[in-house]
């Protein structure tokens, strides 16, 4: 992703200096290595006599499943040709002004000839994966129960594909190698690993039961030990919990103290397809492990009204290290989140189940709402105090702006006791 970027240098006063770089990603397969880049400089600062430090900024968008239902792939033929980029115009400006933007891909994109399908095995068109990385994603996960529908030659089709658009860095799912990534941009260091708890049944291959990263306590413990070392931030992404609870059940908690205990920075949960609130857990090292146990829906036509509404979730990393000497083996100093902060969407689509669109809760309107699908059933309980009811219950700050409009996670932010009422919003709209 693009990125304006400034640095600032200052005894007393700052000195304005201009750092641009072309940050990139790439993953790793057979040797955990980390990858280096030309850095941005957020700071240079001398305090006193004290020692100066540099400061490097990260900031992380991600979102949970992208559901690619029957109906929705079929409304998305337009012209001859299938195209979803019109389900991630109204944020795709938002995911894209991040440094990097994760995503759930709940379906494999195995190709035409294994015949597209929604509920209960899908396969999506291949298109898919192009809208998406044109609205911003950087990074897949494919570590979900929906993993193996078209079976192992699906699976691998779909990642032989997807290793085509360098662009994406493919997470939870290889034909051979690691299963851990890492991605460097600006100088910091994100390592990724992903589990599931299930492939709905259907067994791994025998002669590759690393197809598909799986839950398992013993395993997980010696990946992340083996990464650990090799990154500035580690970060798990969880396909776990009970479908539709609104709350995290006891094996989703149980999990996250054990992550926590492995001095994980970030989990990224998904799967129970509604809302799910965030926690920070204390680590053996001091720190702590920040949570999120359900992003919720991202593109689905999920038609109860708790799966129609989800998250861009926002998280800033930041890194300290030396700047007595020049930038390259520096030590670091600090590895801190600094901010995080859960920005709600709405998952639009008509009584016919077309015009799927994926709204910021702050642009969704009275009209649009009006004329929700979900509205086929005459549910009266479909309302803007709704949503709000369910961000009420996150304990996760919300903000209602694009947090990176001026290229920083902007504070604005209501808490739960803070959230404004529908007539507030509108007024301010």
């Amino acid at each position: 992703m693009k990125n304006k970027i400034t640095a600032a240098y200052y005894v007393i006063i700052f000195l304005s200096i201009l750092s641009c770089t072309a940050g990139n990603q790439q993953s790793f397969d057979n040797t955990l290595s980390d990858i280096s880049e030309s850095a941005r400089v957020e700071n240079i600062m001398i305090i006193g006599k004290g020692d100066p430090w540099r400061e490097y900024t990260l900031s992380l968008a991600a979102v949970g499943d992208n559901l690619y239902h029957d109906s929705l792939i079929r409304n998305s033929y337009r012209n001859g040709a299938y195209d979803f980029a019109h389900v991630y115009t109204e944020v795709k400006d938002i995911i894209k002004n991040a440094d990097l933007a994760f995503i759930n891909q709940e379906t494999v994109m195995a190709g035409s000839g294994f015949g597209y399908s929604g509920y209960p095995l899908f396969n999506t068109p291949q298109r898919l994966a192009y809208n998406l990385v044109d609205a911003g994603f950087d990074i897949m996960n494919l570590a979900n129960n929906h993993a193996m529908d078209m079976g192992r030659n699906g699976l691998h089709s779909t990642l032989d594909f997807l290793d085509t658009i360098k662009e994406l860095t493919v997470i939870g799912a290889r034909k051979e190698g690691e299963s851990a990534r890492i991605i460097t941009k600006n100088n910091i260091s994100l390592g990724f690993l992903s589990y599931t708890f299930s492939l709905n049944g259907i067994p791994l291959p025998r002669d590759e039961p690393n197809l598909v990263s799986m839950i398992n306590r013993d395993k997980m413990a010696q990946e992340i030990r083996d990464l650990r070392p090799l990154c500035d931030f580690l970060i798990v992404s969880m396909h776990w919990g009970a479908e539709y609870l609104l709350q995290p059940d006891r094996e989703q908690i149980s999990l996250a103290n054990f992550l926590a205990e492995q001095n994980v920075d970030l989990v990224l949960g998904h799967h129970p397809h509604v809302l799910q609130r965030s926690e920070k857990l204390r680590r053996p090292d001091g720190k702590e492990t920040l949570v999120f146990y359900s992003l919720g829906n991202f593109a689905s036509q999920q038609r109860e009204r708790e799966r129609i509404i989800g998250v861009i979730s926002f998280v800033n990393f930041k890194k300290t290290v030396s700047a007595e000497d020049d930038i390259e083996g520096n030590p670091v100093l600090d590895l801190s989140i600094t901010d995080y902060a859960f920005m709600p969407v709405i998952t639009h689509y008509d009584r016919n189940f077309a015009n799927t669109k994926i709204y910021p809760l702050n642009s969704y309107s009275r009209e649009l709402l009006v004329n929700h699908g979900y509205l086929i059933h005459d549910d009266n309980s479909l309302t803007m105090d709704f949503f709000y009811n369910v961000l009420n219950r996150l304990n996760t700050p919300i903000i209602m702006e694009n947090p990176y409009k001026d290229k920083i996670l902007r504070r604005q932010i209501y808490y739960s006791r803070e959230m404004p009422n529908i007539n507030d919003f509108y007024s301010v709209k």
